[in-house]
């Protein structure tokens, strides 16, 4: 039922009941059990939609992805000379986004692994830039945005020309002075400019390999 609803994007309960070669009843006490535990969501017109869960799940296997992998090395180097931890995230479902990988800061203080997890846009530094908000500096700093005593420092991942994913450093509040924010976001915007995911011009980028069908 599930791989019905995520096949088709949004789905009727009829039609879902005839994918799954259930009956109507069946199908929907299925569809609401799913739709309880964040699987599917119900969208104004009554059609059935993948939910928050399966947008956080396949951001936890999109960490053994290439996106991960190109970002990792420069997300070392950076926690390597900041000693804070340093997240990628992308856009989630609604006005959210989702943390997909980290590397954990040196600090016996310091911000634990949130992957997997969603994050409001509005009011956090990563939601700023993937919503493209970070200003002539290249970054954006946000203050006891998503927690308090909590500054986080980000900056747009692009691919093939667009954003689609946020760099951020995320460091105790009681640490990162002004100075010292404006030195992570110019070390973020370094970093982001040597991540080679330009894909090649005659080549689709991976993102797009991934929506067409097999």
């Amino acid at each position: 039922m599930l791989s019905a609803v995520c096949a088709e994007g949004a789905i009727s309960l009829s039609d879902a009941a005839r994918v799954a070669d259930l009956s109507a009843s069946t199908a929907l006490r299925l569809l609401r059990t799913l739709e309880g535990s964040g699987f599917v969501t119900r969208d104004p017109n009554g059609d059935f939609r993948p939910g928050a869960s399966v947008i956080q799940l396949g951001a936890l296997a999109l960490g053994q992805e290439s996106l991960v992998s190109l970002c990792t090395p420069h997300m070392k180097r950076l926690v390597a000379e900041t000693g804070e931890s340093c997240y990628l995230s992308i856009p989630g479902p609604g006005e959210t986004g989702i943390y997909i990988a980290i590397v954990e800061g040196t600090h016996s203080v310091r911000h634990t692994s949130w992957v997997g997890r969603s994050i409001p846009l509005e009011g956090s530094a990563a939601g700023q830039v993937l919503n493209g908000k970070h200003g002539g500096s290249g970054y954006a700093i946000v203050r006891s945005g998503v927690e308090d005593d909590i500054t986080a420092v980000a900056v747009p991942v692009a691919l093939g020309g667009r954003t689609v994913a946020a760099l951020s450093i995320v460091v105790p509040s009681y640490r990162l002075d002004e100075a010292k924010a404006r030195r992570f976001g110019e070390e973020l915007v370094k970093a982001a400019g040597s991540i080679p995911v330009e894909p090649p011009s005659n080549e689709p980028d991976a993102m797009d390999r991934r929506r067409r069908p097999a």
